[in-house]
């Protein structure tokens, strides 16, 4: 039970931190020090900064996601900000989104048209 009841804490938490980092990256803008800031400071919850994000392989990203027990839904929100956070931006971290939704395509066991359809909308 309180296994359980820890899991639903971390749930929480990676979810807050997942809608903050979706909500900062919503309307597309061109970023400064102050945006990118409020970014890592996010990040650092998952032990990642922008540049660590940017240095970063692949594999080692999902491993890292992995780490922090996130579900399916919960990498995909992460995708979806790596993307969010490409445009107009310095870094370009499309690769990595499609290495996430691929990995999620992979792994889940279960196909999903809206993971495809943004695999393909990033790779025009």
């Amino acid at each position: 039970m309180l296994n359980k009841g820890v899991r639903d804490e971390k749930k929480v938490k990676i979810d807050t931190m997942l809608a903050t980092l979706l909500s900062l990256v919503f309307v597309p803008k061109f970023w400064n020090i102050e945006d990118t800031s409020l970014i890592d400071s996010q990040l650092t919850d998952f032990d990642l900064t922008t540049v660590i994000l940017d240095q970063i392989e692949e594999k080692d990203l999902i491993l890292l996601l992995d780490k922090y027990e996130m579900d399916w839904t919960q990498k995909e929100q992460f995708a979806d900000f790596l993307i969010g956070y490409s445009i107009n931006n310095l870094f370009d971290f499309s690769v990595k989104a499609i290495a996430i939704y691929n990995h999620i395509q992979q792994e889940s066991k279960v196909f999903s048209f809206g993971i495809n359809a943004k695999i393909a909308a990033v790779k025009k």
